[in-house]
């Protein structure tokens, strides 16, 4: 093989991870773009159908009405206490949720006995659909600020407490294997091998208890709510107020990317070594 063939080969060789870098970087993007796309062809037929009358405009509002109206919200700033009452809720519920979920997680999933007894009862409060307890929700806290933590916390802890018992259960044989060489007590094993080695399922139940404790704030301010966005949404509907209502249903929309989006930025920052996406 002449010098030239060796050359071009490793010129070529150096080529390859500029490329592959060239090809990750544009894989990153690719989805925003066609979400961004996407999301622009939905506005335009939406627009058009408001414009051409196949929808009527008094019912189903248009998004240049929707974007006229949520500005409007912004400049006179009446969209800002309704979203700082929804946000507190949510943070209030997820607090509590967090501060319950893990530890119980944790504590479940490493004794069989607890997990046999729980594990009914956690599928069945996790499947069923919270909204009908509603009524018995009412009579029991009332329709103040803690009926609607608890509606929260219910939506945001089960999601949480599954991922944390199924990480606990599925830890790796060689890291408790390594606690009791060292004479761990199960409260040390807990804290420095069970926690560590579950942060990926612990913050993949954030992501999806972050989700849920949005929705659940919000079916309570319609049901039971004298503020937040949720309200907001249900009296702007029941006075016919379209384009109000989309605007605060979009900033509902934009709460949660940003909160599944950060902890999802939260995910891969801490959990990089785990090899998941």
């Amino acid at each position: 093989m002449t010098a030239t063939q060796l050359s071009s080969d490793s010129v070529r060789t150096r080529d390859v991870p500029a490329r592959s870098g060239r090809r990750t970087l544009g894989s990153r993007y690719q989805n925003l773009i066609l979400g961004v796309v996407g999301l622009a062809v939905v506005l335009a037929a939406w627009q058009i159908c408001a414009a051409t009358g196949i929808v009527d405009e008094n019912f189903s509002s248009s998004p240049s009405g929707a974007f006229t109206a949520l500005v409007d919200s912004i400049r006179t700033g009446s969209v800002w206490d309704p979203l700082g009452s929804t946000l507190e809720i949510v943070a209030w519920g997820m607090l509590i949720s967090i501060v319950v979920g893990i530890p119980a997680g944790l504590l479940i999933g490493r004794n069989n006995v607890l997990h046999g007894l729980t594990d009914p009862l956690i599928s069945i409060m996790y499947s069923v659909p919270y909204v009908v307890f509603l009524p018995m929700l009412i009579f029991w806290f009332g329709i103040d600020t803690n009926a609607r933590i608890v509606i929260v916390v219910w939506s945001a802890l089960f999601p949480l407490l599954i991922n944390v018992i199924a990480g606990a259960r599925n830890l790796e044989s060689s890291h408790m294997q390594v606690a009791r060489v060292f004479c761990a007590s199960r409260l040390t094993t807990l804290r420095s091998v069970a926690f560590p080695a579950t942060l990926p399922y612990i913050l993949a139940g954030i992501r999806q208890a972050v989700g849920r404790a949005l929705i659940g704030a919000i079916v309570a301010e319609l049901f039971m709510g004298s503020a937040g966005l949720g309200y907001q949404v249900q009296l702007q509907t029941s006075n016919f107020e379209m384009d109000d209502a989309m605007a605060s249903i979009a900033v509902i929309a934009v709460v949660a990317i940003v909160l599944t989006r950060g902890v999802g930025y939260l995910e891969r920052r801490f959990t990089f070594w785990s090899g998941t996406d």
